[in-house]
């Protein structure tokens, strides 16, 4: 059997630590755009999540959130960003980090517990890397969101999630103007894939 091609393969190197549901089904969305692309993760993520409560929707986002706020805040420092990037960063970070406080806030109204944040490692040692996998994460975001936001029972929990990931691609849309990738990378639609081809690609990748 030939492996399959990486078409992100610095999201393949990123590590999730935590065995939680979310951190579980985390991995498998970055283990998807590793091997399909960033913006072919809706499938998976609309596939793991079908069985599930508003609540776990909930903390799969919250579990995404952890990721990308870590990322920024942690590793933007850390690698010495410099001008727009760094400005970027800084704001995308306290971006995120809002959205975390919005996803805990809200799973604790629904006298639920938020999901512990996982520890995480990103392959980035300059700012080229770093913006690279900023542009590619923020691609999974909104596949994510698009991925799990039908899976949501409550309408207004649906527009909270609606909201976010506008805003997520906001974040993608700048990072490819900023570095010349394109806007949007499969043109005016989202390529679907069915379960069964992502998984087939994906489990490869995922680190237990």
């Amino acid at each position: 059997m030939s492996t399959p091609q990486i078409q992100n393969p610095e999201l393949g190197a990123v590590e999730v630590h935590g065995m939680t549901r979310s951190s579980f089904i985390l991995k498998g969305a970055l283990a998807t755009g590793a091997a399909l692309g960033a913006t072919a993760v809706s499938p998976f993520v609309s596939s793991a999540l079908a069985a599930s409560g508003d609540v776990d929707i909930l903390n799969f986002a919250l579990t995404l959130e952890y990721l990308e706020a870590d990322f920024y805040k942690s590793k933007g420092p850390s690698v010495h960003l410099a001008g727009e990037a760094k400005r970027l960063a800084a704001s995308f970070g306290d971006e995120e980090a809002d959205h975390v406080a919005a996803l805990t806030k809200a799973i604790k109204s629904a006298g639920a517990k938020p999901v512990k944040k996982p520890t995480f490692a990103f392959p980035v040692s300059d700012q080229a890397s770093f913006l690279k996998l900023a542009y590619t994460l923020e691609n999974v975001g909104v596949g994510a969101y698009n991925g799990a936001g039908p899976s949501l029972k409550s309408k207004a929990l649906l527009a909270a999630a609606g909201s976010i990931v506008q805003v997520e691609a906001r974040h993608a849309a700048a990072i490819a103007v900023l570095t010349k990738e394109k806007i949007t990378p499969n043109g005016a639609f989202d390529k679907p894939l069915t379960s069964k081809q992502v998984l087939a690609k994906a489990k490869p990748l995922i680190k237990r």
